[in-house]
């Protein structure tokens, strides 16, 4: 059984963020590292790996600039097999759609059973790739799923809703996605970390994929950024005393100002 994993490298939510003169996110010139919600679904196919026969294989895929090599090695690190890596110039600036066909297209030449995902990445949590990528393959898709087991040839996947929970069966091909309620991710041990090192990293263009430049980028999306703000510096704190006894009064009072009750 091969599995292919879609992560994403995002920016590090410690670090100054800021966007471009384009009002895209800064992709470059910002720290980043692999999306947390997808080192879920790294754990859920290396558990998966490990229940099977021994020939299963991971491979991780991602779509970014040359730095988000960091979050194919991370994956690696954990585990994963080998990793692809799809970075072209033109790529930047892409909303879903057009990052759904440069995945789908990149999956289509690695041999694979079934494809994994997070639930949804940290900076953008739209959480429609999975669905766009299970259209674009023509296969089908069990998305948000909590829990993960094997059971002979088939994986069921346990879905918590609001008011109900299912189970869904599921055999290959399909598209999965899981929550960040599938199970903690691993550390990569220092072994891990040494042994990624040496296993094998692809880097693909667009051409490597047949995909015209001119279906993907800022310019092809359906969806733009009009404007954006930086966010207003935090006000100084208000300090409610209770000397005569209105304290309570008072804090009520400004929490009803803020409508916090």
């Amino acid at each position: 059984m091969n599995i292919v994993v879609c992560v994403k490298y995002v920016p590090d939510a410690t670090a100054d963020r800021h966007f471009e003169a384009d009002n895209t996110v800064d992709r470059v010139g910002v720290d980043g590292l692999l999306s947390e919600l997808d080192e879920y679904a790294v754990e859920q196919a290396l558990q998966l790996k490990e229940k099977g026969d021994g020939t299963d294989e991971i491979t991780v895929l991602t779509v970014g600039p040359e730095q988000a090599s960091d979050a194919i090695r991370k994956a690696l690190q954990m585990g994963a097999d080998k990793g692809v890596h799809v970075v072209d110039d033109a790529i930047a600036g892409s909303d879903s759609l057009a990052t759904s066909l440069v995945l789908a297209e990149a999956i289509k030449k690695i041999d694979h059973d079934f494809v994994v995902c997070g639930m949804a990445s940290t900076d953008g949590a739209m959480s429609v790739v999975p669905a766009m990528l299970a259209e674009r393959l023509g296969v089908p898709q069990v998305t948000f799923g909590s829990q993960i087991e094997m059971q002979g040839k088939e994986i069921r996947i346990r879905r918590d809703g609001d008011a109900a929970t299912e189970v869904i069966g599921a055999t290959a091909p399909f598209v999965l996605s899981v929550t960040d309620q599938s199970g903690e991710a691993r550390y990569p041990s220092f072994k891990g970390i040494m042994a990624a090192k040496k296993k094998p990293v692809e880097t693909w263009s667009l051409a490597d994929l047949g995909v015209e430049a001119e279906k993907v980028g800022l310019s092809a999306s359906w969806t733009q950024v009009e404007d954006t703000a930086a966010r207003p510096p935090r006000s100084q704190g208000e300090i409610v005393t209770d000397e005569d006894g209105s304290g309570a009064t008072a804090l009520a009072g400004f929490l009803a100002s803020k409508k916090f009750i």
